[in-house]
């Protein structure tokens, strides 16, 4: 009897465990402000999952930090806007802003320093969850509370100390206002648009709106001819304010439906999705569908604050990308045109440069449906843009960050089984966006790497095309189309031609020759938001060939370890993206995200499992600023929901999973198919953070790795863990992952030992060691035959017999005239990517010492590239400037026999948005002996430091025949970014390129 009762009873728990399970409240466990403060860049007010609306509090009108348009730290708040992106690195939206108040009529918001609508408030007095954001107003004592269905946003106003009160509708405020309606159909409805313009260019909002009250006042209405220096003429209404009698009860309600599509469209997402007023019904099916999608994700132990942070992070997963369609299937596509979605939902906001690493990952492992949509909305927007997306949002193709990063998403969902599209038309897709030629793309395919001086960021934009071809070529493999594999195969190893195996690193090659002067510590042109460090190890699509390079297993941990443990110290240019550093390891941005797990594929996964550990304590808290960097549309977020689960994906397209080290001692993955995954770890503390022994479905698993199948076929994996590394667990080759080109053979392009493009006399040209059994071929061209130089440079290569110049290099090359020169490597029937390199003879007679420091970073040729010839172009980033940041400039050019001089001229360049500015002015000044300078004249800058286009200018002095054996030029910097400049009170920037002397 009593063996049946402790089968009852062990029964009734398990049900009681599992009934508890499935009704836990998780959004208790998520806190909206986690990343509002710090530079995570989130909002803290009311979404759905990828919801259309994200109806928060705008705190924040301009800066960096007010990318979401919150800032943690601010105390004023201008008003509640209903869209926002979350954790970018870029500002936009905050559309269709209201904003409740109390007493005279106002239009203006107060941030000029007059009397404004907008107020103050208190962190105690404000409020976020999931769906629901609730603030004080303290200047009107007015209650807000926020919450929202997919399209629709809903406001709750409480008035506690008047008997009106009043709502401005303002369409002016945050971008650019290109065009705007605002209708008032009856005294509780108006609808409009909003058309504006800022890192989208080209956005367009309709929205409806539907008062609790009716207003007594509905031609309250302001034309408004000028903003932000933009001249509108805004004659249907830019902005509006309703007035409110409000008797016994207080409260004001608003609804707002929101559409790309049409007026029409919005009302039909606000009727359909909240046809009533009841506001707490609304805000407790929002916590009710958050709680859903927080569920597919079950975590047990761990502390409060670790669920507080896994949870949050989950949040923050499910914000992007959003909905882009109506309840009737419309939506806005990238042609502007409207089109209905067909079995699908359309969606915006793909930042895929960062999420296509964890946030996508994860997604297939929770949402494989959402998935399919994604990927059908990118077929949309090929078909109806004529590219795959790159950074779009609201119909709009920023093309800001590097890659055709679409492609990894498609492809790992493709080898996943996630299929439900039209594969042949993806795969259409991918190859148009691998061929295109703009973005150094045309380079890349025509050398097998990008030439620095032809494109900024070429080490980065190599890497990460090469990362992309390899999905191509696995795609391929898969359907069949072996041509495609062969061809794509090969450019997914042009990383081997930026590999300097003399340093160890990933190096920008410019003319040939590897760029000099290195740091690998410095922030450059030569890499995306990161340093040399950070992108030598991103070589996902072919690891094994990454060790290889740097001298086998022991020597890329040695590397490893030097990167976690070298001076965090960065060199070169500022750049705001380079935090949550240990070492040189970045977690604040994504090119570094993969790093802590490549221990495992050189058979040291204790490792990967101390520095995962170490990152998820160190990078992630539950405070506002518990971000190491930007939130990145889920990526930050992903990346800490995947670790903390226990295994992360180094390579999107391979399957396979890395096992780190898990932060709760059980993890239950509710599958969409009914199957559950559940993720043991027994005895799992902050000390006990290394696996000892590993099961999978009760048996023996030594294997650091899972694959998505053993995930998706339902299971438990049971991991044994301990305060110490058990370096004996999943170290054999078998058992630890595999990334692995396998191919015939790759040559790499042959490199220069030259640093200088130009010379005097002569220059000895020569090549650093190369294969054995290989051979360099090469062929010089002169300026007199620049046609053939024109059409030979656009073969892929030259071969024995196709020109009688092609020679076999045995020794150094001597040359004394301007000169061009191809090379490549052959070796049996191997042939690398050609190396071209062009070398000027300069005028004798002439030197030039450069008193000011330029950086190094901007050093094109060293300072007698000021004298060279070679003028800069509008493409600044390709190195071929002088910068001087926050310093004057000064030089003195000598004549080796004096000269007479009619003209001095220097030409200087300006981005205002890069934080480039003109000098204010230009001095010259001449000596005829012994550097007894006399200024012989100033020359002003014309040039507006206001003015965002690109531009150069010279700045010239005409001189009356005077003799000179020295000239002095100043040039005087502003030194500091201005006070209305995004980066206002931060040094600025001085780029100087050739002087020229008549």
């Amino acid at each position: 009897m009593k063996n049946y009762l402790v089968v009852i009873v062990s029964m009734l728990a398990l049900f009681l465990s599992s009934c508890s399970n499935k009704n836990q409240v998780l959004t208790d466990y998520v806190d909206p402000f986690i990343g509002t403060g710090g530079h995570g860049h989130t909002y803290p007010g009311a979404t759905l999952p990828f919801g259309m609306v994200q109806l928060s509090p705008d705190t924040r009108l301009t800066g960096w930090d007010g990318c979401s348009g919150y800032h943690y730290s601010d105390s004023i708040i201008y008003g509640f806007t209903h869209t926002h992106l979350s954790g970018t690195g870029c500002s936009d939206y905050g559309d269709i802003l209201l904003m409740p108040y109390t007493g005279e009529l106002l239009f203006e918001n107060g941030s000029d320093g007059n009397k404004g609508y907008s107020s103050a408030f208190q962190k105690k007095n404000e409020k976020a969850e999931a769906g629901y954001y609730q603030v004080l107003l303290d200047d009107d004592h007015i209650d807000v509370e926020l919450t929202c269905s997919k399209r629709v946003g809903f406001h709750k106003y409480t008035f506690n100390e008047v008997d009106t009160g009043r709502i401005i509708l303002d369409l002016i405020h945050r971008d650019v206002l290109i065009d705007s309606e605002i209708k008032a159909l009856s005294a509780t409805k108006i609808e409009g648009v909003r058309k504006s313009s800022a890192w989208a260019r080209n956005q367009q909002l309709f929205f409806a709106i539907e008062f609790s009250k009716a207003f007594f006042n509905n031609d309250i209405e302001v034309r408004v001819d000028t903003t932000k220096g933009h001249e509108f003429n805004f004659g249907n209404g830019s902005k509006a304010v309703y007035q409110f009698v409000l008797e016994k009860d207080k409260t004001i309600m608003v609804k707002v439906g929101i559409s790309a599509v049409s007026k029409e469209g919005a009302w039909k997402n606000l009727e359909e999705e909240i046809p009533h007023w009841d506001f707490e019904q609304v805000k407790n099916e929002a916590n009710e569908s958050w709680n859903k999608e927080l569920s597919k994700i079950v975590v047990e132990g761990g502390t409060k604050e670790q669920k507080t942070i896994f949870y949050t992070a989950l949040y923050h997963a499910m914000l992007a990308p959003d909905l882009f369609m109506d309840v009737d299937g419309q939506y806005l596509g990238r042609d502007l045109q409207i089109h209905q979605a067909d079995g699908f939902d359309y969606y915006t906001t793909f930042s895929l440069w960062d999420t296509y690493r964890a946030e996508h990952p994860l997604l297939t492992i929770i949402d494989q449906k959402r998935t399919n949509d994604f990927i059908n909305t990118f077929v949309k927007q090929y078909e109806q843009g004529g590219s795959l997306p790159v950074w779009e949002f609201a119909a709009n193709e920023t093309m800001c960050m590097i890659g055709y990063h679409s492609i990894p998403v498609i492809v790992d969902a493709y080898m996943k089984g996630i299929r439900n599209y039209n594969i042949e038309k993806v795969y259409e897709a991918m190859k148009h966006s691998a061929n295109l030629d703009h973005l150094g793309l045309e380079a890349y395919k025509k050398y097998g790497y990008i030439p620095a001086d032809q494109e900024p960021e070429s080490v980065s934009k190599t890497l990460e095309y090469a990362y992309d071809d390899w999905c191509i070529a696995q795609m391929a493999k898969e359907l069949g189309k072996e041509e495609d594999f062969n061809y794509f195969i090969k450019r997914a190893q042009s990383y081997k031609n930026i590999f300097d195996k003399s340093t160890g690193f990933m190096r920008a090659k410019w003319n040939g020759s590897w760029f000099s002067p290195f740091d690998p510590k410095e922030v450059n042109i030569h890499y995306t938001e990161a340093n040399c460090w950070q992108y030598s190890f991103y070589v996902p699509q072919d690891v094994s060939g990454l060790i290889n390079l740097m001298g086998g297993k022991e020597k890329f941990i040695e590397k490893l370890d030097q990167l976690f443990t070298e001076s965090s110290e960065t060199t070169g240019r500022q750049q705001s993206d380079i935090t949550g550093l240990i070492g040189q390891y970045a977690h604040g941005n994504e090119p570094s995200h993969h790093m802590a797990y490549l221990y495992a594929y050189a058979n040291a996964p204790s490792k990967t499992q101390e520095m995962a550990a170490r990152i998820m304590k160190e990078m992630y808290t539950d405070q506002p600023d518990g971000y190491a960097g930007n939130e990145d549309c889920g990526q930050m977020s992903a990346w800490y929901v995947m670790s903390a689960m226990g295994f992360y994906q180094v390579t999107p397209g391979s399957n396979q999973y890395v096992i780190g080290s898990p932060v709760f001692e059980k993890v239950t993955i509710n599958l969409e198919n009914g199957k559950q995954f559940i993720i043991e770890a027994n005895k799992v503390s902050d000390e006990n953070i290394y696996i000892q022994a590993a099961t999978l479905n009760d048996q023996d698993y030594s294997k650091c790795f899972i694959s998505h199948e053993d995930i998706m076929n339902g299971g438990r994996l049971s991991l044994e863990m301990g305060d110490l590394p058990n370096k004996n667990w999943g170290i054999e080759n078998e058992d630890i992952p595999l990334s692995q080109i396998e191919s015939e053979g790759f040559l790499e392009a042959p490199t220069l030992k030259n640093k200088s493009k130009t010379f005097y006399d002569e220059m000895t040209l020569e090549f650093e060691e190369f294969s054995d059994e290989a051979v360099i071929f090469y062929s010089l061209f002169s300026n007199s035959i620049d046609a053939l130089i024109l059409g030979s440079l656009k073969k892929d290569n030259f071969s024995i017999g196709v020109d009688n110049q092609v020679k076999i290099y045995n020794e150094p090359i001597v040359i004394s005239e301007t000169t061009y020169l191809i090379a490549w490597i052959q070796k049996g029937e191997l042939k690398s990517p050609s190396a071209i390199a062009h070398f000027i003879k300069s005028p004798i007679g002439r030197n030039i010492e450069i008193k000011s420091e330029y950086a190094p970073q901007y050093s094109a040729d060293g300072d007698k590239s000021l004298i060279d010839g070679i003028r800069g172009d509008y493409n600044w980033r390709l190195g071929a400037w002088h910068g001087y940041e926050g310093k004057d400039f000064e030089a003195i050019v000598n004549f080796e026999n004096g000269q007479v001089i009619d003209q001095i001229s220097i030409g200087f360049l300006q981005d205002n948005p890069s934080w480039i500015f003109m000098p204010t002015e230009v001095e010259f000044y001449v000596s005829e002996f012994d550097h007894k300078f006399a200024k012989v004249g100033v020359v002003k800058s014309d040039v507006k430091l206001e003015d965002e286009k690109v531009q150069i200018k010279n700045f010239t002095l005409n001189i009356d025949k005077a003799k000179a054996v020295s000239i002095k030029i100043v040039a005087k910097s502003i030194k500091q970014c201005p006070s209305w400049h995004l980066g206002a009170g931060e040094k600025s920037w001085l780029f100087v390129d050739e002087v020229v002397i008549d």
